[in-house]
């Protein structure tokens, strides 16, 4: 009844809409009563489905109105008839919304199984990028190694190549200190030399440059003209503005060559000193007496070649036996020094030959792995695709199997509600059976008059009694039936992973080995 003006949106000050307070007069009906259990969020808006549940009740409030009076008892049948009409139509009515929710169900089980099918072929994609990875990584690393102990043994080779002989040389330490990439300038750590050890000996450590009051006494020892410079700045001959012309420059140096002319031309030469003193002159050293030679006779002569001839003969022969002895003694290393280096020419073919071998073979391993890694590869996709197969089959089935207990609980429900019914009205004929002979044997007591009214008053009692205990009875097994309903739903809903997991192994266990072994038993037989 009162307007206002608020800063905010309807939407931020109102959460659900306002439902005003009702009073019924007696005597009427309103039809909107009958959806005051529909609330904003549940129910309201109306849908499709609340527009259809709003026809239906309209259907059974003109259904219960056409129903015949239930105090008449001629029209009990006819009652009875359309009743049980319009429970199977309810009955039909549920089980096709028990179908459209199994199919929702079955929808959304659908999606969460591509969903899951998704997840996992991501997660195998990833890791078989990751298995590549570290695979690239390991055989990057192998590479580096390869390479690293190829450039050793190339160097190694080239630096036996420098001295195939064998020859023992001296050291040229002038060489080494013109080289500056000799171990003199740049040791090799591999040789035993670190030049980083022991580098702490080589740092200065002086009072008068690391502490502060070394450098006050320093500065105060030091004389004025050290720490106060002063500085004069050169007075030039010409006026300059920081450029000096050509011609400035030409007189400067025509003026000093003239300076140095004159200086030359006004040198006077000094007059040559006399010598006052003898001065001595020592004589050479005579040289020695020349040897003379006296004559040998010929015959001394030749026997003195014979005997030289003769020792050069042994010392020649000695050293072949030491030369021989030394190849016979060393002769593995001398081949093996002729197959390393290779110093004939046919070797040297042999060893290209042998070259171009070792590529062939590597050539055809390569190809042998690529053929053996395609293969691999194929098996790989076969597997996979028979794995895919049978799981495809294992989750229809258990999907099947799961179908197949709904649907039986449902008939066990419906055969148990049958019997129900059942019980029933074999309970309830049996009451009007009862009643009508008790109404008879009240009816022919008192035509006799031998009855009492405290045994029609107990009989009545007991009836009442017993009707009373049966129809509790009654409730109570319903009360009971819904809740084991109820129980059962929520342990189909809560079913984890593991549960699911162990009706697959029954199934596997109960269905797959059997049907598998029936199949092989069956396979045999026609063989």
């Amino acid at each position: 009844t009162v307007g206002t003006q608020t800063d905010y949106r309807d939407g931020e000050a109102q959460t659900d809409p306002y439902s005003p307070e009702y009073v019924v007069l007696g005597g009427s009906f309103h039809e909107l009563l009958t959806l005051a259990t529909l609330t904003w969020g549940r129910g309201l808006p109306a849908g499709l489905a609340e527009v259809e549940m709003i026809e239906r009740a309209r259907e059974k409030r003109a259904w219960e109105a056409t129903l015949p009076d239930i105090n008449d008892t001629s029209q009990i049948k006819k009652r009875r008839k359309m009743m049980e009409a319009m429970e199977r139509k309810e009955w039909a009515f549920r089980e096709q919304e028990i179908e459209k929710l199994q199919e929702v169900q079955l929808k959304v089980l659908m999606k969460l199984l591509q969903r899951w099918q998704k997840n996992q072929n991501e997660l195998d994609t990833k890791r078989l990028d990751d298995h590549w990875q570290n695979y690239q990584k390991t055989k990057e690393e192998k590479f580096k190694k390869i390479q690293h102990d190829y450039a050793l043994m190339l160097r190694k080779l080239i630096a036996k190549r420098k001295n195939v002989m064998g020859k023992l040389e001296r050291r040229d330490i002038i060489k080494e200190y013109t080289d500056h990439s000799s171990q003199t300038y740049a040791p090799l750590s591999r040789i035993g030399f670190f030049p980083d050890n022991h580098s702490e000996r080589y740092v200065v450590n002086n009072f008068y440059l690391n502490t502060f009051a070394g450098l006050c006494e320093l500065e105060a020892s030091l004389p004025d003209s050290v720490t106060q410079v002063n500085i004069k700045a050169p007075v030039p001959e010409y006026a300059t503005t920081g450029y000096i012309r050509r011609s400035a420059r030409l007189e400067v140096e025509l003026a000093q060559v003239h300076q140095a002319l004159l200086e030359k031309k006004n040198k006077v030469e000094e007059p040559k000193k006399h010598i006052r003193v003898f001065e001595k002159v020592e004589k050479p050293v005579p040289h020695p007496p020349t040897p003379i030679l006296e004559k040998i006779s010929i015959e001394e002569e030749e026997k003195e070649l014979a005997v030289i001839c003769l020792q050069k003969l042994l010392r020649g022969r000695a050293i072949q036996n030491m030369m021989f002895a030394g190849k016979e003694k060393r002769l593995d290393l001398i081949r093996e020094l002729r197959t390393t280096h290779a110093l004939q020419e046919d070797k040297q073919l042999l060893l290209k030959a042998e070259k171009q071998m070792t590529l062939a073979l590597q050539q055809q391993h390569e190809l042998q792995m690529h053929k053996l890694s395609s293969v691999e590869i194929q098996l790989a996709r076969e597997e996979g695709r028979v794995l895919a197969n049978i799981f495809d089959f294992l989750s229809k089935e258990l999907v099947r199997l799961q179908e197949e207990r709904k649907i039986h609980a449902f008939v066990m429900l419906a055969e148990r509600q049958r019997r129900m019914r059942e019980a029933e009205e074999s309970g309830r004929r049996q009451v009007e059976e009862r009643q009508r002979q008790e109404e008879d044997e009240i009816f022919r007591q008192a035509r006799e008059g031998n009855c009492s009214i405290d045994s029609y008053l107990k009989d009545i009692i007991l009836s009442s009694m017993e009707n009373t205990a049966e129809e509790q009875a009654r409730e109570e097994v319903q009360r009971m039936a819904v809740e084991i309903n109820d129980i059962a739903y929520e342990m189909e809903s809560r079913r984890t992973r593991l549960q699911s997991e162990e009706i697959v192994a029954e199934l596997v266990y109960s269905f797959l080995i059997p049907e598998a072994e029936k199949m092989s038993v069956r396979e045999k037989g026609k063989e």
